[in-house]
């Protein structure tokens, strides 16, 4: 099977020029702020949209516009991968971050929504840098694919294969059989929260500045922020619950927000994930919170706020702070890092394994511990009411197979590089699970700075590949992947 080279390049260079016109929107903030670096954006958002064109140009209405599936992997992949490269030219071109490694790996860890930074002082970048920083994280929680696939059929290129290499986990027979429709409903709830939540933390007394960039990175589920103590610099119990509000929706399957906005709370509330997924963050939340009391009683409110800010960003994969959880036991360190393999909800901007991952395991579990009992019984695992197919039941047992090779393996690398060991395992458990702040030297209080060169290369590969959920990446890594049939 041949790839359609034609249709890629094509939807490449649109990619990057959206993304170059989008780069547009962080030369405002230099300019008001009389700032030399937006000469640096202004720049980079010319290379971005030059070479984007020429990229469409020279591909346009040639051959045919059919998609395989093996042609969305690899676009989806490769757009990952050029955006990236062409997204960290405000960066190393501004001189904020004049190192390439530094560059791509701050790039890599906003487009994935990871919000690890290689920034020891963030507060010293330029604001329209800060902006683009943020705007990454805005542009990958939704997903560069996504917001492509509402172009497409215009084009006459067909979106579906792009849609399901980049989203796996949306039902999309659940909003809308036109994959254009799917696309465009979803980007109107992410831009509609986005622009609400940036409402709300302006008037609770965030600057402009601060509640635009934050409302970007909230829903997103980002982590990055314009003050080097993350949300923590911000010193109001009703913001910080503001965003643990918001970090809890973004990382709720969009399929559900939007039947919440339909009104039909029937869906909601007796979706089965749904619920584990709050449960389980309310029921870690109490665990923490119990846990700090132990050590201070003095202002009750405050303490559980912390907890339950915290046990959310980490679930949500958001990677905000208040608090470096890393300096209160041995016993919450190890709890958050375990936090890190959990993940929210299916169809979501949230990283890691997703929540109905683990469900399905336990219930596959129970069932097999009843069949050694009952030998000769029938059972069937049922999710949601609905029975699941055995194929699914093996796709997720080979998908958290493939999470613990890839974790256990990339913690070896770190280890190997140079990195001790709570570092390693830290870095590697935060990176692939795209949650941000990890354990060790890479806790909420520190930065990703002082891991030697080849780690943060190591590190960004590991971004993609638990952005696009493992196999889209994997696969065409594979040499069965390039085979003409």
């Amino acid at each position: 099977m041949k790839f359609n080279l034609n249709v890629i390049g094509n939807i490449i260079g649109i990619l990057l020029m959206i993304n170059g016109f989008l780069m547009l929107t962080a030369v405002p903030f230099g300019m008001y702020f009389n700032e030399n670096s937006f000469i640096g954006i202004l720049i980079s958002s010319f290379v971005n949209i030059a070479v984007g064109f020429q990229f469409y140009n020279s591909t346009k209405n040639k051959g045919n516009k059919d998609l395989k599936r093996r042609d969305g992997y690899l676009i989806v992949t490769s757009s990952w991968i050029f955006m990236c490269l062409f997204g960290m030219l405000p960066y190393v071109l501004s001189g904020q971050i004049p190192s390439l490694t530094d560059a791509f790996f701050e790039t890599v860890s906003g487009y994935t929504t990871t919000g690890a930074t290689i920034l020891n002082n963030i507060e010293s970048l330029d604001h329209g840098i800060l902006f683009w920083r943020s705007l990454t994280q805005w542009i990958g929680g939704m997903g560069i694919i996504v917001l492509a696939v509402a172009i497409l059929p215009f084009l006459g290129i067909g979106g579906m294969q792009l849609f399901v290499a980049e989203a796996p986990g949306i039902s999309l027979d659940k909003l809308h059989p036109r994959i254009k429709e799917t696309a465009k409903r979803l980007w109107i709830i992410y831009i509609s929260f986005t622009v609400l939540l940036f409402f709300i933390l302006y008037a609770e007394g965030m600057s402009l500045f601060d509640a635009v960039n934050h409302a970007m990175t909230t829903f997103a589920t980002g982590g990055f922020s314009t003050k080097n103590a993350s949300i923590g610099h911000f010193d109001s119990p009703i913001i910080h619950y503001t965003i643990i509000v918001f970090m809890m929706i973004s990382a709720t399957n969009f399929t559900l927000i939007y039947f919440g906005l339909k009104f039909n709370f029937k869906k909601v509330f007796y979706n089965e994930e749904f619920r584990i997924y709050f449960l389980f963050v309310l029921i870690m939340s109490l665990l923490v919170f119990i846990s700090l009391l132990q050590y201070d009683i003095s202002n009750v409110e405050e303490t559980f706020r912390i907890a339950l800010f915290n046990v959310a960003s980490i679930i949500t994969t958001s990677g905000f702070s208040t608090a470096n959880y890393t300096g209160w036991s041995e016993f919450l360190t190890i709890l958050f890092f375990i936090l890190m393999f959990f993940g929210a909800s299916a169809g979501s901007t949230s990283g890691s394994v997703k929540i109905v991952r683990h469900v399905i395991l336990l219930k596959n579990t129970y069932i097999e511990l009843k069949k050694q009992i009952h030998q000769s019984g029938v059972f069937t695992l049922r999710f949601n009411n609905s029975k699941i197919p055995e194929k699914v039941v093996f796709n997720i047992l080979a998908f958290m197979m493939l999470y613990v090779v890839i974790f256990s393996i990339g913690s070896i690398i770190m280890t190997l590089l140079g990195v001790d060991f709570m570092t390693a395992i830290g870095s590697v458990a935060a990176s692939l699970g795209n949650v941000g702040p990890g354990i060790g030297s890479v806790g909420p209080d520190a930065s990703y700075s002082n891991i030697p060169i080849a780690g943060k290369w190591f590190l960004s590969l590991l971004m993609f590949i638990g952005r696009l959920e493992l196999f889209t990446f994997l696969l065409i890594l594979t040499p069965a992947f390039w085979k003409h049939n």
